[in-house]
């Protein structure tokens, strides 16, 4: 009987389940793992640090609707993936973390690199796991998968002793995976449809608010019958954007915060009364709204505020039996009055934004920029925004037609996600035009990546909003202590890595530049535009978070 190592298990285990990418540092003790991976066909992404692995895991994942996998060598590399994984855990994004670490035969005797790793990760993932026996690892490596991707999603961390990863065994000790031949999706009870069917048809401006729920279970389809066959307007939290595209009739984008405030009943499907949506409460929402939430995680209903209706249940399903129900007995559509007054507040203030978007001003203002963006980026390609100003303005003015096409730093608001997640999203769909939006505060936290797409061959178009500092300069001369960081020459650093680098001062200049990179791309090489923008130029949005404890939202639209 032929003998195997851990290392070699545990990478048939990730090749069983399907993964075909490994973001990533090489080191001990993981080195003979990815020999293996390797060996099996599963795409190695090196990177220049591991919190942009898990970055790029977690793009990836975004992008393809899969968990995404990212390895940390033994430690500090391990260590290194802890923001991208908080990242991951707030976002609810089904990512496998694997940490190399030190042996268990010499824990308690000042091994090299020990420390409990375990520990550190287990509060921000759904679950975390030591394997002790080579002979487990494939069933492990399993229940990692089905853990990361079943109910709420989540990122979860699989700890590799280096004594395991290098213990030969013979194959006829090795525990088999356990796979899973068909499986059903949670639907609503029949009482509960009926009820919210009812609850939608007394409404005078009902409103549907959905988010990232609706990508993981794959409802794009069900959730736009179900609008179309209502005719209720939708709202998604940016996230979720794209699941429907964003210029369909019903999607006012413009009074978002306008009807949250009128609305009388709101179906929420798959997103949390987070921050994002002002917890569902005043002043955000109507003190007498009327909420349904629908959530495959029973622990998510009613946890935050009082709802009216609560059904447990997978979105797609649930928008499957609501528009089975609701056929022929809720009907509001383009011509209601409700709909005409979300239209009139969206025009004003798509109105109101018109001039900055055209403004031929120099330095060049944020929002001219996202124009040229949005007229560049093709209807099924991927933003990637980061930053705050252009994160805000981003949101905005640009819109997003296609699933997985929209990536931001999400909940815990993790500066250095962009480029990071624009290079995960290429590798996920390497046939997708790939642009990440960023800050040029936030671009210098993972600027190295850059390196990472040139030897990865992984053509990203990187447009750098650079107002010289950290958010908008404040008015009347306020000294802000930190925020000044001057105009790097970021095009220059590009240059020296082996992208292709353009400064770009002028707004009329932004095109062409945009025309020139694209080339690179083709080519398969990454490129930067590096445009100098206005450094007093605000989002105007409301509050981004309160660290008083006051409700905060993130948008006047």
């Amino acid at each position: 009987m032929a003998q195997v190592d851990g290392s070699q298990l545990v990478a048939e285990g990730l090749k069983e389940e399907g993964v075909d990418t490994i973001f990533y540092i090489m080191g001990g003790p993981n080195i003979l793992l990815s020999m293996h991976a390797e060996r099996l066909g599963i795409r190695l992404v090196d990177v220049r640090h591991e919190q942009a692995a898990a970055m790029m895991a977690h793009a990836y994942s975004r992008v393809t609707g899969k968990v995404g996998v990212c390895m940390g060598a033994g430690g500090p590399g391990a260590a290194n993936l802890l923001t991208g994984i908080a990242n991951a855990y707030l976002d609810a994004c089904p990512v496998l973390a694997l940490g190399g670490s030190s042996a268990v035969s010499f824990y308690d005797l000042g091994d090299f690199q020990e420390f409990d790793q375990l520990s550190i990760f287990k509060p921000i993932c759904k679950w975390a796991v030591r394997v002790y026996e080579a002979r487990r690892a494939k069933e492990y490596v399993h229940m990692m998968m089905l853990r990361a991707r079943q109910g709420k999603p989540g990122p979860v961390y699989f700890d590799m002793p280096g004594n395991m990863l290098v213990e030969k065994i013979d194959e006829k000790r090795v525990v088999p995976r356990p796979t899973i031949g068909a499986k059903s999706i949670p639907t609503a009870d029949s009482h509960s449809i009926e009820q919210a069917v009812d609850l939608l048809r007394s409404a005078k401006k009902p409103l549907l608010v959905t988010g990232s729920g609706i990508f993981w279970s794959g409802a794009g389809e069900e959730m736009q019958r179900f609008v179309e066959s209502t005719g209720i307007p939708f709202f998604t939290t940016p996230q979720g954007r794209g699941v429907v595209p964003d210029d369909h009739p019903l999607s006012l984008l413009g009074a978002r915060s306008y009807a949250f405030k009128e609305a009388d009943v709101v179906l929420v499907v798959g997103t949390r009364f987070n921050f994002v949506i002002g917890h569902g409460r005043p002043p955000r929402f109507s003190p007498d709204v009327k909420f349904i939430q629908v959530d495959v995680d029973s622990e998510e209903i009613g946890r935050v505020r009082s709802i009216e209706l609560g059904i447990v249940g997978d979105a797609k399903a649930v928008f499957e039996q609501l528009t089975a129900v609701g056929k022929g007995r809720v009907r509001f559509g383009e011509d209601s009055a409700w709909v005409q007054q979300l239209g009139a507040k969206d025009r004003e203030n798509r109105e109101k934004m018109s001039p900055l978007l055209n403004s031929d001003q120099a330095p060049v203002h944020p929002l001219r920029l996202c124009k040229e963006v949005r007229d560049f980026l093709p209807r099924n390609g991927i933003l990637a925004v980061d930053g705050h100003e252009i994160m805000n303005m981003s949101r905005q003015a640009i819109p997003s037609f296609t699933p997985g096409a929209r990536l931001n730093p999400g909940p815990n608001g993790c500066m250095g996600v962009g480029l990071p997640f624009g290079v995960g999203a290429k590798a996920a769909a390497p046939d997708r035009m790939v642009v990440v939006l960023h800050g040029d505060g936030s671009l210098g936290l993972n600027l190295m990546e850059l390196d990472t797409a040139v030897r990865n061959q992984l053509p990203v178009l990187v447009v750098v909003s650079n107002n010289a500092g950290w958010t908008a300069r404040a008015g009347n001369n306020m000294h802000v202590p930190g925020r000044e960081l001057g105009h790097v020459r970021y095009d220059m650093v590009a240059q020296g890595v082996g992208a292709y680098g353009e400064l770009v001062e002028d707004p009329r200049a932004i095109r062409p530049a945009l025309e020139r990179a694209l080339k690179e791309l083709e080519k398969g090489r990454p490129a930067l535009l590096n445009v100098i923008t206005e450094p007093t130029a605000r989002a105007q949005t409301v509050p981004f978070a309160s660290y008083g404890g006051e409700s905060a939202g993130t948008s006047l639209m």
